[in-house]
């Protein structure tokens, strides 16, 4: 019980701000990178839904460039991600800048993965329950198949999270992320540049 009152949240500070000083020199590095293939700006930045489905801003490093088509409109995910950034998502290196995320007490190291905000009204009411705990870098679904398995499969494991998650299960997931780092496995479904959308479960 002391993790899940105030214990995960000293955890998170302190990892996040040692991963910040030791990881600097690979963040500026990173970023010169993207700056010089993908341009300005440099820090991906979209509005997710966090714990209780309140809004915030999640940070990343680009992957895409801004290709637009001949009326101005951007051209598909798959077209604009790059090479250097499908390195970044298969480094998972285009997820560091959600450690600042964390210090600001918007996402937990570990825990359900902030989708889209207009996901919240597709969601069952068990679905919804992924919400009840802070979003995380990596979660249980992420080290048990990530992109490879159904929203549903997905959200399974994220329910069952958020009702089995401590210390031990968090240290677990950190590590087997690490791993499937190393793999780079998982990273996206056959056929897109990451997932398909969820459009809803059948019920």
């Amino acid at each position: 019980m002391m993790y899940r009152d105030f214990g995960k949240r000293s955890f998170d500070l302190i990892v996040a701000t040692l991963s910040l000083f030791l990881l600097s020199p690979v963040f500026i590095v990173v970023g010169v990178l993207v700056y010089f293939k993908h341009g300005r700006p440099i820090i991906f930045q979209q509005q997710r839904p966090g714990k209780q489905g309140k809004p915030f801003v999640m940070f990343k490093f680009r992957t895409m460039n801004s290709a637009r088509d001949a009326d101005g409109n951007l051209l598909p995910d798959a077209v604009r991600l790059t090479r250097f950034g499908r390195f970044l998502r298969a480094s998972s290196l285009d997820e560091l800048p959600e450690l600042i995320n964390v210090l600001r007490g918007e996402m937990s190291l570990v825990g359900p993965r902030p989708l889209l905000m207009h996901y919240l009204v597709r969601y069952t009411p068990e679905q919804m329950r992924r919400h009840d705990v802070l979003p995380g870098i990596t979660g249980w679904a992420q080290v048990n198949g990530r992109n490879r398995l159904t929203w549903e499969e997905k959200f399974e494991l994220d329910v069952w999270y958020v009702d089995n998650y401590s210390l031990a299960l968090d240290l677990k997931i950190i590590a087997r992320t690490l791993l499937k780092i190393l793999q780079r496995d998982g990273i996206s479904q056959p056929g897109q540049a990451t997932a398909e959308e969820f459009k809803g479960s059948k019920v």
